[in-house]
């Protein structure tokens, strides 16, 4: 008992005297380690009898814990001591500039969107909202989109659960419900944009299942094709902030208008760019930014507006 009595001071000293955690890490894998003393002394307990090799191998384990437990302890030491002195090494000079703030911007979708509602804000038109969750028959049927037409199809639309026996709804496919829900609350004359998401069940290099629309929309007794057209010409005008864009009407086809048109702006395409209004030559100098028309009548009529009195686009 006397031999690991001295043994276990002998090493408590050894810890003691590390004055590094480098050099404190030497006395441990020397003491504790695999070829460490007490891992070789541990190994001859097997040349003792019965009581004698339970007895030393208590005391050994004992003298173990008290190491360890000493180790951990004067690490702790160690590592406050070399702490203070690099805070005291390493200072911090409070007369230099600080690191200038990072300014935040708005998201090029949220400036564009502004930028719209600003300009047509110039036009007289107030800002419509409806919701993201569409009903069937604000999404397609008040739209003039028969049951058969494609975009009610699964692969187009994201459909919802909904009540037993009814449509489901949808996450709208278009800013266009807002018309609707615009005229069945308010009366003519109607000058209107529904700025907003948009959902379709489309992902590709160039498509992405949420995207962002601008609707406008106009009624009234006297709205024609040219005011639509001279709306459009001074918006992309504006927009561009280019005052002789060229703009190109093209007919289409859409359910919710009659009739329709493909609005195309002027560009050229050089070196891999893209220059709006640098008019070139060529068939690929045109770029579609738009579709437009006016307002089907039965669209109207779904809206409760009376459409032998009324028109729009």
């Amino acid at each position: 008992m006397t031999e690991v009595t001295e043994l276990q001071a002998s090493l408590l000293e050894e810890v003691a005297a590390a004055d590094s955690l480098d050099a404190l890490e030497a006395v441990r894998v020397s003491v504790l380690g695999k070829k460490g003393l007490i891992t070789e002394q541990m190994k001859g307990l097997g040349q003792l009898d019965g009581d004698a090799r339970k007895e030393a191998g208590q005391a050994l384990n004992r003298v173990k814990d008290t190491v360890q437990d000493a180790i951990v302890a004067r690490q702790g030491d160690l590592a406050a001591v070399a702490l203070e002195a690099r805070l005291a090494h390493e200072t911090v000079d409070v007369t230099l500039p600080p690191r200038p703030r990072q300014h935040g911007h708005l998201h090029p979708v949220s400036q564009v969107t502004e930028e719209c509602i600003a300009i047509f804000g110039e036009m007289g038109f107030t800002v419509a909202e409806g919701p993201d969750i569409e009903d069937d028959f604000h999404n397609f049927t008040a739209l003039n989109i028969p049951p058969e037409h494609p975009a009610r199809q699964m692969h187009d639309t994201f459909y919802l659960e909904g009540a037993e026996g009814a449509p489901p709804p949808v996450l709208r496919t278009h800013t266009s419900p807002v018309q609707i829900r615009t005229m069945e609350t308010a009366q003519p004359p109607i000058r209107v944009i529904a700025p907003g998401r948009t959902y379709r069940s489309d992902s590709d290099a160039t498509h992405t299942p949420m995207f962002h629309q601008i609707e406008a929309l106009v009624i009234d007794e006297t709205t024609h094709m040219g005011h639509l057209k001279g709306c459009i010409i001074d918006f992309c005008r504006a927009f561009f902030d280019i005052p002789d864009l060229p703009v190109r009407f093209r007919p289409s086809h859409f359910p919710f208008t009659e009739p329709s048109m493909e609005v195309d702006i002027g560009c050229s395409r050089e070196g891999g760019e893209l220059r709006i209004g640098n008019f070139g030559e060529g068939a690929d100098n045109w770029l579609e930014i738009m579709g437009s028309g006016m307002v089907h009548p039965k669209v109207l009529e779904y809206g409760g507006i009376e459409s032998a009195k009324y028109q729009g686009f």
